[in-house]
């Protein structure tokens, strides 16, 4: 691959194109890391959560940008390291395993947290009942983290993108521009999910199927990425349904509440 910066590429119709697909590329496979990044920021005490984020999605972009400039040593990645059973493992499958073990780990985790609360969550002692203060991760294992599904989620984007252009200008122009519209992008979502408990456990879930599809990819089963990403458009539209009832019985029983409230006409 040719690395020497060339302009150029970006006058053609073909250059453009490949811009925007590839745009488009790194949006799709941006979600996850953002949902990652927005769940486990949550945790953290409200003052630290934006900072948190955009040292995750700093993390994002440095890491795709250091793995397209390495494209060379990347695609020795993907060829077999050692065999296990007849299969032949690849540096890539063992990143893709390992961090999708992890993410299944920390979603899970996090799923737990949420349907059995501590006490301590409460903001009182188990033993004494007395108020304590609310115990909250710290903040640079939890960017520590976030570091590490970066490199999961950036290798399988950059190996992707490397298969659709050759173009490093291309690529890395793309890759700063979805990161841009990612960091437009977090603190809308983050409020978003962070005011919805349901949307919350929904995307937790779906962090669960995302780090067994990648497990399930480092054992060279494919999976497509559009079944998983459709089942998670139908399942947000269903939700979204379910929200906008649960506000329509809210403004109905509002209103039974103001129409009882008035004073009845006094009779002359």
């Amino acid at each position: 691959m040719d690395f020497s910066i060339d302009l150029s590429v970006f006058m053609s119709v073909s250059g453009l194109i490949a811009l925007v697909g590839l745009i488009a590329l790194e949006l799709v496979l941006a979600v996850d890391n953002l949902i990652f990044i927005t769940i486990v920021t949550g945790r953290l005490p409200i003052e630290q959560q934006p900072m948190a984020r955009r040292l995750g999605l700093i993390g994002a972009v440095v890491t795709r940008i250091m793995l397209l400039l390495s494209a060379a040593w990347l695609i020795t990645l993907t060829q077999p390291w050692f065999t296990v059973f007849d299969l032949e493992i690849s540096g890539r499958d063992l990143v893709l395993i390992v961090g999708g073990l992890f993410l299944i780990w920390k979603a899970t985790t996090e799923i737990h947290e949420r349907v059995t609360p501590h006490a301590e969550e409460a903001g009182h002692d188990a033993e004494t009942g007395k108020p304590v203060q609310k115990k909250y991760p710290a903040f640079w294992p939890t960017i520590g983290q976030i570091a590490i599904l970066d490199v999961v989620f950036s290798l399988d984007s950059v190996i992707t993108a490397i298969g659709l252009s050759r173009d490093i200008e291309i690529m890395v122009v793309a890759v700063i521009l979805s990161v841009v519209i990612m960091v437009a992008l977090a603190e809308p979502l983050a409020r978003f999910v962070n005011n919805n408990p349901n949307i919350v456990m929904l995307a937790l879930s779906f962090l669960v199927m995302i780090g067994m599809a990648l497990v399930a990819e480092g054992f060279d089963v494919a999976i497509p990425k559009m079944l998983i990403y459709g089942a998670m458009g139908f399942s947000v539209a269903v939700e979204a349904l379910n929200m906008a009832a649960r506000r329509a019985q809210k403004r109905s029983a509002l209103s039974d509440i103001r129409d009882r409230k008035k004073p009845e006409p006094s009779e002359d």
